[in-house]
């Protein structure tokens, strides 16, 4: 039976102390995990916590909610409560007494299985040996299962943002390891959320805790360096599944098996065509080897097919004894630009996210800074060639996107300007001019040869983001194309 702890306070009050949860002495044996505890892992009492409750019994207070059953479901000090129902059991026979256990019993939480977890979150986290992913599971169960006030101080508490539920729903995707790391590196909880969106991207993680490095070092609170290269990342992702899901697709139209990676432990018979020759030592290629029942393909890091028989052996095929010709400086010199050609477009395409980010942010101040003003009054009073250009095509999606009219791909932008409050028309007019201009860069290859204009865009947006904090960078082939175009390269 629950026995109640009198104590006389010596001091006034407070309403909170009023309040407070009551006090009793338990029977550990009274006392169940309960579903909402957060530590999921290492939930179990050491020896040397057992060892200690033997001799001294529990000291600190265990939180308990009744159960329907008569039992009191621990939500916070599950460990110390095992430890002393296994020290009872031997009490006896080791002439030690028999104890009860201090517990705060918490009626209000019953019913409240998100608040109740939180608290227990709230608990465990700052305690040695709780798992990042015993913390994001708990996160995110016990905001789902909240109201909004509640939810609103326990976002507070936690020092997450609102879509703090969604976002360790996402992280744990990652494995321990990439978890720990992440943690260890600095990622609050949104980061390790997009992490896990593109922990698939070859050397992701590393990438991305370099660029949180960077932001950390200049020590300004923004995040410009993550965003552009979560943008880079992302555009890679993309054109990764595109372009092998394409290569796939042609494959099986033409009926030729697609090679998967052996695993652990198995023996891969099958060898390009380019190291097989044969019966007669003939070369094997895509065409005199179609034929042949192992024909198939493996792809290769560019998603292209690199032909395979699956059991060279099996059809008659022998191995070509002569090495491949070696390649040439030349060969190595060719392929080197045109992977970096290949890296350049892909960035270039990847950063118009991040900017025209920055420029909807922008447009969408109170106030429009004084360059960004002064920019769009320029272009507007000389009407260059682009501008112009640009107006007679009347697109006017991007505008409405930047001004965050709602479904801009329908908008209606003289309906826009009637509704256009006087002290926002400054806002709209750099809207457009930045639309224009975002037009005019808009091809992959824009950066092997900026123009002066199309610099100065750039070179704009680089000196808002720095006032603001860093909030925005450019990207590493955005810094290199403007290079030749900085005030002091001619230096």
């Amino acid at each position: 039976m629950a026995t109640a702890v009198s104590t006389q306070p010596t001091e006034p009050v407070t309403p909170e102390e009023e309040d407070a949860p009551q006090i009793v002495l338990l029977d550990p044996a009274q006392v169940v995990r309960d579903e909402q505890n957060a530590r999921e892992t290492d939930t179990e009492p050491d020896e040397e916590l057992i060892a200690s409750v033997k001799e001294i019994g529990v000291e600190e207070t265990i939180s308990v909610r009744p159960r329907p059953d008569g039992t009191y479901g621990a939500f916070k000090g599950w460990r110390r409560a095992q430890a002393q129902k296994i020290a009872n059991d031997t009490a006896e026979q080791d002439g030690r007494p028999v104890r009860r256990i201090k517990a705060h019993v918490r009626d209000d939480l019953v019913g409240r299985d998100g608040w109740t977890r939180f608290l227990s979150l709230v608990e465990n986290k700052h305690r040695e040996g709780m798992s990042e992913r015993d913390i994001l599971k708990s996160q995110e169960l016990s905001l789902i299962d909240m109201s909004d006030v509640e939810r609103r101080q326990a976002t507070r508490a936690l020092g997450v943002g609102r879509n703090a539920a969604k976002h360790a729903k996402t992280a744990q995707k990652l494995d321990d390891a990439t978890l720990r790391r992440a943690t260890a590196g600095g990622m609050d909880l949104e980061q390790t959320a997009q992490l896990a969106e593109v922990e698939h991207v070859p050397s992701a993680e590393h990438r991305l805790l370099r660029a949180l490095k960077r932001d950390h070092e200049e020590g300004n609170g923004g995040r410009g360096h993550w965003d552009q290269e979560m943008a880079l990342l992302k555009a890679e992702q993309a054109e990764q599944a595109d372009a092998r899901t394409k290569a796939e697709e042609d494959l099986k139209k033409a009926e030729i098996p697609l090679l998967g990676q052996p695993s652990w432990g198995q023996k891969d018979t099958s060898k390009p065509l380019a190291e097989l020759t044969t019966g007669l030592g003939n070369p094997l290629t895509e065409d005199n080897h179609k034929n042949c029942p192992g024909h198939s393909a493996r792809l290769d890091d560019e998603h292209q097919p690199v032909w395979h028989c699956s059991d060279p052996a099996a059809h008659g095929h022998k191995v070509r004894p002569q090495p491949k010709k070696p390649r040439t400086e030349e060969d190595e010199q060719r392929a080197e630009e045109r992977r970096k050609v290949i890296a350049c477009n892909r960035a270039w395409k990847a950063a118009a996210g991040p900017r025209q980010g920055f420029v909807a942010r922008l447009v969408r101040q109170k106030t429009l800074p004084d360059a960004a003003r002064v920019f769009a009054q320029e272009v507007v009073l000389t009407v260059p060639y682009f501008y112009s250009s640009w107006t007679d095509k009347h697109e006017s999606e991007t505008v409405a996107r930047f001004l965050g009219i709602k479904e801009p791909e329908h908008a209606d932008l003289a309906e826009a300007a009637v509704q256009l409050p006087k002290a926002r028309v400054v806002n709209a007019l750099f809207a457009h001019v930045a639309a224009a201009c975002e037009h005019d860069i808009r091809e992959p290859k824009a950066w092997s040869n900026l123009n002066v204009r199309q610099a100065r865009y750039l070179l704009l947006f680089e000196a808002l983001g720095q006032d603001d904090n860093g909030s925005y960078r450019l990207s590493e082939v955005e810094d290199e194309a403007v290079g030749r175009h900085r005030p002091d390269a001619a230096a």
